[in-house]
């Protein structure tokens, strides 16, 4: 499939990022520029595109570069997760072959509550959650507040962590207020966390090495997340001390086996394509729970799921190619 792009126009779209723009945001510029050249070492020939509010002014620039394919990498619109979908929808309308998930799988994963109701249909394990109400029963926590659309642990700290559903109700009002958006609570499954990406190539799809989120050193009462700081603070102690291992002792064998189980069954409901990121929490009990879909996840060579190719023994030029081999119009 390769082949078909030797030498074509590649258009990089993403999300315009002004200059004061929070590091979650930042982070894509980073990735166009690595991307990009892996695309080059592949033979094509990429050129990056700002999408904004004004989509027509990127449609007619797509149109007059007629590229033969788009790297999606839109993440946010206007800095807002919940119109990361308008990217792929610009590019069916424009009629262009794109990377990654398609339409309905983007919408579908960026809506947290959305993944969670099709999760249950089909019986996939997902923690308990409520919006708005408390639910009815048992209400005991510990409770985790968390955006419905933002991803990249936006509003994801310590205070995040409720012991019971009354506590969480002022937290969910105060995230709203402060952040904007839908709020929702999930039960927080304390215990072991871990990610499982999945690659298309050309045999199928594909689980790479799967990585345990390892909590060093935390202190007994603070709460073993990776929120904001984990993830974007360089000079926390969460970013020190949240450190990504890859699972390979024997003792896992069997917990690996219903991870990767799960996974691909998310591939399927969630009709996913390209690359795609399943987040799990294992209880005490060694259940696997299902806490996130990310299609389309971070491509930066120090994230998760770049490092999980590589672990795999593939390159990063690898990774790209079997992105772009993958792309469907």
């Amino acid at each position: 499939m390769l082949a078909n792009f030797a030498e074509a126009r590649v258009a990089i779209v993403h999300g315009a990022v002004p200059p004061d723009a929070p590091p979650d945001e930042q982070d894509v510029l980073h990735e166009v520029e690595v991307v990009a050249a892996a695309l080059r070492s592949l033979g094509m020939q990429p050129k990056s595109f700002a999408l904004e509010l004004n989509l027509a002014d990127t449609l007619e620039q797509l149109r007059v570069y007629a590229p033969a394919l788009v790297f999606n990498l839109v993440e946010s619109l206007a800095g807002k997760g919940h119109l990361i979908s308008l990217g792929p929808a610009l590019f069916e309308l424009a009629q262009l072959r794109y990377t990654g998930a398609p339409l309905t799988a983007i919408f579908t994963t960026s809506n947290k509550l959305l993944t969670k109701q099709l999760l249950r249909a089909h019986d996939i394990p997902t923690p308990p959650w409520w919006q708005t109400k408390l639910p009815t029963g048992v209400v005991v926590g510990p409770w985790i507040v968390k955006s419905v659309w933002e991803h990249a642990s936006i509003g994801l700290d310590d205070d995040s962590i409720l012991p019971d559903g009354p506590a969480a109700l002022p937290v969910l009002q105060q995230r709203r207020e402060q952040f904007g958006g839908e709020w929702f609570a999930e039960r927080f499954i304390p215990g072991r966390e871990f990610n499982v990406g999945l690659l298309e190539q050309a045999n199928g799809v594909n689980i790479l090495p799967i990585a345990e989120i390892c909590f060093e050193d935390f202190p007994a009462d603070k709460p073993q997340i990776v929120g904001y700081r984990a993830k974007w603070d360089t000079e926390s102690f969460e970013y020190g001390h949240t450190v990504r291992r890859f699972v390979t002792a024997s003792a896992d064998a069997l917990l690996l086996e219903t991870l990767r189980t799960w996974a691909l069954s998310c591939w399927t409901v969630f009709g996913l394509r390209g690359y795609a990121r399943v987040d799990f929490r294992v209880d005490a009990m060694g259940r696997p729970w299902v806490l996130e879909i990310n299609a389309n996840p971070c491509l930066s060579p120090d994230a998760g799921f770049a490092v999980a190719a590589q672990q795999a023994g593939l390159s990063y030029a690898d990774m790209i190619g079997a992105i772009v081999g993958a792309a469907a119009p």
